[in-house]
């Protein structure tokens, strides 16, 4: 674990403006996102016309990211969205950090929420490693703004966070397969599109197995932040530079639900 670090919750939250501006980590300029945009047939700067037209670039980009690039267990939040396309791999948080530079890139202003969620979570895929799980992680989970987007189904309008990108989490929950288990293959970059990933403890899975209520998991809200860029900045990494230097040779390669 980082040492030195204080992460606390935010009051009420904290709040950001988002933007569309290229950062270190989304660099959507960068000719790798151009070519990426051109395979998913998207330009550039092209704003979509309304909340919907947005929400479905969004979705199919979030499709061409979970065929195309592997998941893994890497431990660089920081890397480049460029870097993660060249390598083809990438971690959860780095494959949302993907779809937020297409978001930019689209025109869309993203912001991310600062959650520090318990170790335990992951402690399914790392069930011998348990002795040296990080007690926290840190983890930034993307909002888009779109204008037009209805208060009555979306509250948080006009921010659409990731986890409604598919559908809103009262929907999402009713679906047969079940919440998101942190086992086997599925990240959490594919389970938002099925099923509910609720951090917030408002939904639960009616179906038997795992809940789609993930509060119980989240040790503080860090609130909101421009650019996952500055959350990280703030708070650090999960790991301190040491263990992310040891572990990424290893982990950066290891496929998710090996």
């Amino acid at each position: 674990m980082p040492r030195g670090r204080v992460r606390v919750g935010a009051a009420g939250g904290g709040t950001a403006a988002g933007s569309t501006a290229p950062t270190q980590i989304l660099d959507w300029q960068h000719p790798y996102v151009a070519s990426l945009l051109r395979r998913i047939d998207l330009a550039a700067e092209s704003e979509a016309s309304g909340p919907a037209e947005a929400i479905a670039v969004l979705r199919r980009a979030h499709r061409w990211i979970a065929a195309g690039v592997q998941p893994v267990y890497s431990v660089q939040d920081e890397r480049p969205v460029s870097e993660v396309l060249r390598r083809g791999r990438g971690s959860c948080s780095q494959r949302l950090a993907v779809l937020e530079c297409v978001a930019r890139a689209c025109g869309v202003a993203t912001r991310v929420r600062g959650l520090l969620v318990d170790g335990r979570f992951w402690l399914p895929r790392f069930p011998r490693l348990h002795r040296i799980l990080p007690r926290q992680v840190v983890l930034a989970w993307p909002e888009f703004r779109l204008e037009g987007l209805s208060r009555t189904s979306y509250p948080a309008a006009p921010w659409l966070t990731v986890s409604e990108l598919f559908g809103g989490l009262d929907e999402l929950s009713r679906d047969q397969g079940g919440g998101f288990t942190n086992d086997g293959a599925e990240t959490l970059f594919e389970a938002l599109s099925r099923t509910a990933i609720d951090w917030d403890g408002g939904v639960a899975c009616p179906a038997a197995g795992a809940t789609c209520d993930l509060s119980g998991h989240v040790l503080a809200d860090l609130g909101h932040f421009d650019s996952r860029d500055e959350l990280f900045a703030r708070h650090g990494q999960t790991l301190c530079g040491m263990a992310r230097l040891l572990a990424e040779p290893i982990l950066g390669r290891r496929s998710a639900g090996a």
